[in-house]
């Protein structure tokens, strides 16, 4: 991670940490079935680019249709199942985890589910993985592990659902094959998600305990729309397949012997933990399955929905020959009005939905989609991070005649606008990251000094909001997700004398007491850019900083319409909900919270 400065846990803490373990016996499998000995990687300039062409996904309609037209709830079985991929023209098929309603049509990343507004989708997730992992991971953290250690566990969550917390895929939740063991939290199928949100777009992932990184690397993750039509009619933004595309990105390594994925299975802190690493960095960008690919466009305007799926990467985008992204909507909400920007960030598990206009290229124009972000982010003041490709859009024919889609002045105005006088309260959640004394290297990373496994402590009440400061005292930039609610970012403002603040927060956890408003004052403010000023359920925060959102435990609905206060379902019952960071390194060692809504 680069050289930080981090300060060590109490033994009260490591302890704890130690002692929730679960099943950890079953260290046997840290090594998965997978040898790293002298594996030689796939390096950037190994591999040519821009040959094989952008996969469209799967699509799986949500939702049934009756002889008369009205729409009904839909019914989904999707499986998971241990199968190869081609993420290359020149690497052997490669072993996945991967969504399908069969092995046979199993995808990486799964079928994109589309949804409708109002009508609810009912999921049967199914697991048909082996009894033993092909990739490594650490059975020192707090990791769901079947009895005798057969079985891979997994779970769903939707990213961006808004659906009861016996659907949201809690991380305790996991099951093995044929529900041969399942997890203390878990609820039986189908998972039932209504739907009765905004139009946007969301994603499904793996979220099994402990086990989030290596289930998603292998393979586990997919698009999902909810559509409406207060879409179309004035909107008319780009639509039909192939005209409204996904982007999945992601960072993959692999060995050059036989194409296997690779994750390394030492740890950067063995003595702590055998096999866990702080972040996973692929030096391969991969886009809808295929690394570097490449997709013929015609010259007119394409809708993409950018989804940052990697483990740990940051991805800083532009497009060559001067074309601008125009911003439509930003994680699961679209904005009141698009924004033009030549390139932003994009965060793990963060979505970008822009407009590109290929019409104001010529004919036979390249246009290649760049990153520039460094790994880790933000990186050491001052460096300067390579430009890699992502992909390339092959321009062809003249302009379309004619393009009818339009780009509207303004999209979703008539959502509610953030106010922080609605909050009920407010709440400190302070960012940890711990060390072995007498080592730069991280151990666990916490949400105000405490570990998942411990008792809940935010209880927010459904029908309110609250204003969240989050104090970041790591130096890395921590995504920020909020199971079940929506947020928008008030301010993002830099500490003062932050090694002081530090040190009295290691000691005290207590931000009032050690004057976060004293150390806040005169401190840098943060421009939150145009795209980000919305609602949204992944924000970045800022390292030495300190980020306050509105979060907003209610339903998020038009302003012109009557405002409900509570949810189509009880938000009271079952496991309840998380937050956490998305990287899912972080995620996977304690950097996430258990919440539970009250009424």
């Amino acid at each position: 991670m680069g050289e930080r400065r981090r300060f060590p846990a109490s033994a009260r803490l490591l302890a704890l940490a130690v002692a929730m373990v679960l099943q950890a016996a079953a260290v046997v499998l840290v090594l998965g079935e997978a040898s790293d000995g002298g594996a030689m990687l796939v390096g950037p300039r190994q591999l040519e680019k821009f040959v094989d062409e952008l996969p469209d996904m799967p699509r799986l309609r949500g939702y049934g249709v009756t002889e008369g037209g009205a729409l009904v709830a839909g019914n989904l079985t999707i499986g998971m199942y241990d199968t190869s991929w081609k993420f290359h023209r020149d690497l052997p098929a490669t072993r996945v985890f991967a969504y399908g309603t069969s092995k046979e049509t199993a995808t990486v990343p799964g079928p994109t589910i589309e949804a409708m507004r109002g009508v609810p989708t009912h999921v049967t997730w199914a697991n048909h993985l082996p009894a033993r992992h092909f990739l490594p991971w650490d059975p020192t953290l707090t990791t769901a592990v079947a009895p005798g250690g057969r079985g891979v566990p997994t779970v769903v969550h939707l990213h961006g659902g808004v659906q009861q917390s016996s659907s949201d895929g809690h991380s305790l939740a996991w099951f093995t094959s044929g529900f041969a063991a399942t997890g203390p939290r878990f609820s039986p199928p189908p998972y039932t998600y209504p739907n009765r949100q905004p139009p946007g777009n969301l994603w499904y992932h793996d979220h099994a305990m402990g086990l989030t990184r290596v289930n998603i690397l292998a393979g586990l993750m997919g698009a999902y729309r909810v559509a409406s039509p207060a879409e179309e009619g004035p909107m008319n933004l780009p639509r039909g397949e192939a005209f409204d595309r996904n982007l999945v990105l992601f960072d993959r390594d692999f060995r050059a012997a036989d194409g296997a994925l690779f994750m390394n299975r030492t740890g950067n802190n063995p003595g702590v933990h055998p096999q866990w690493n702080p972040e996973y960095f692929g030096a391969v960008v991969v886009v809808n399955g295929k690394a570097w690919p490449y997709l013929r466009v015609r010259r007119r305007r394409y809708r993409f929905r950018i989804l940052n799926a990697s483990n740990a990467r940051f991805f800083r985008l532009s497009l060559s020959a001067g074309l601008r992204f125009v911003h439509v909507a930003s994680d699961s909400v679209y904005l009141a009005r698009p924004v033009a920007t030549e390139r932003f960030v994009v965060a793990p598990s963060e979505i970008a939905d822009v407009v590109v206009d290929f019409a104001e290229s010529a004919a036979g124009a390249a246009v290649v989609l760049s990153d520039d972000a460094p790994a880790p982010y933000p990186g050491d003041p001052g460096e300067k991070a390579e430009t890699i490709a992502v992909m390339k859009f092959v321009v062809e024919g003249a302009a379309e005649d004619p393009d009818t889609s339009t780009v509207p002045a303004t999209l979703m105005p008539h959502y509610p606008r953030p106010d922080a006088r609605e909050a009920a309260t407010a709440r400190h959640i302070t960012m940890y990251e711990y060390t072995r004394a007498g080592t730069d290297e991280p151990t666990h990373l916490y949400l105000n000094a405490r570990s998942y496994m411990d008792p809940v402590t935010e209880t927010p009440k459904e029908g309110t909001s609250e204003v969240w400061e989050v104090i970041n005292l790591t130096d890395d930039n921590h995504p920020l997700h909020v199971h079940l609610a929506v947020f928008a970012v008030l301010e993002q403002r830099s500490l003062r004398r932050v090694d002081e603040f530090r040190d009295c927060m290691k000691r005290r956890n207590d931000a009032r007491a050690c004057g976060v408003d004293r150390h806040l004052a005169g401190g840098r403010r943060h421009v939150v850019p145009r795209q980000e000023r919305g609602w949204k359920n992944v924000f970045k925060v800022r390292p030495s900083a300190v980020t306050r959102i509105l979060v907003r435990f209610k339903p998020l609905t038009d302003a012109a319409s009557p405002e409900e206060s509570r949810f189509p379902f009880d938000v009271t019952t079952g496991p309840g909900y998380v937050y956490h960071c998305h990287i899912l390194d972080h995620e996977d060692n304690e950097m996430m919270r258990p919440m539970k809504i009250v009424r």
